[in-house]
Parts: structure tokens; sequence; C-alpha cells
């Protein structure tokens, strides 16, 4: 499900996914350290993206399995549901989309929702505030 999410999150940039990337499932302590390291925030964090920086490679996207457990059963989602929409969230940040002013926010949910529904999953914006 996570590489299936993550071709449809390229095709959905409008690239080809023309190399490889990695996707890490690790413990909150894990995905703790690298947000602290690379982002300065000192907590666990859904999902991480690094973009590649060899030819070939796409990047890396790490997950944080305890959060998500937790966020999927909050939100009364299925967690492989939400693991395969915060790949494709990882994916669409390596192909340089962003949500830090509201616009890009909305263009990316928006983005998110038409693979979710490409790969038959629910739309993880629907219900929320």
């Amino acid at each position: 499900m996570a590489r299936r999410a993550a071709l449809a999150a390229w095709a959905e940039a409008g690239l080809e996914a023309e190399g490889g990337f990695t996707v890490l499932l690790a413990d909150d302590a894990s995905i703790k350290r690298l947000n602290t390291d690379h982002r300065g925030k000192v907590k666990p964090t859904n999902v991480l993206s690094f973009p590649g920086e060899m030819p070939g490679h796409l990047g890396d996207i790490a997950l944080a399995l305890g959060v998500v457990r937790r966020e999927a059963r909050a939100n009364k989602r299925r967690v492989a549901a939400h693991l395969a929409h915060l790949v494709a969230h990882g994916t669409l940040h390596l192909a340089g989309h962003d949500h830090l002013q509201a616009g890009e926010a909305r263009r990316m949910e928006q983005a998110e929702a038409r693979i979710m529904r490409r790969l038959n999953l629910p739309n993880p914006w629907r219900g929320m505030t």
C-alpha cells in the first residue's frame, strides 16, 4: 500500500517516479530524535520527508508507527488507510509541495484527497475542521 500511495502521489504531482525512495517505519523515540535534529521540534511527529541528495534517489520518508496508530484510532480510521495517507503526504513533500501558507495547505489537502480516491481509500480530510 505504501508503494501505491507514493506512486499515486508522484503522478498527482505530475512527476515520473524515476528512482528509488525509502519508507522507514520507526518507533516514536527514533522519529522524535529525527524531528529534534532536523526541525528543532522535541517531539515525535507522524511523518518526516527528506529529499534525496543522490541521482536516482528521490528521498526518504520516515513514519512514527506509534503516532500513526494513535492518530488513526483517535480519528476512527484504519491504520493502513492513515499510513497510506501519510506516505502520500510525505511523497508530495518530496515532490516540492508544502503547507506553510493557507493556499498551499488547501492545495495539498485536495491533492491528498484525490490520491486517496485513486487508491479507493477514504478522504482523510472529510469531517475534519
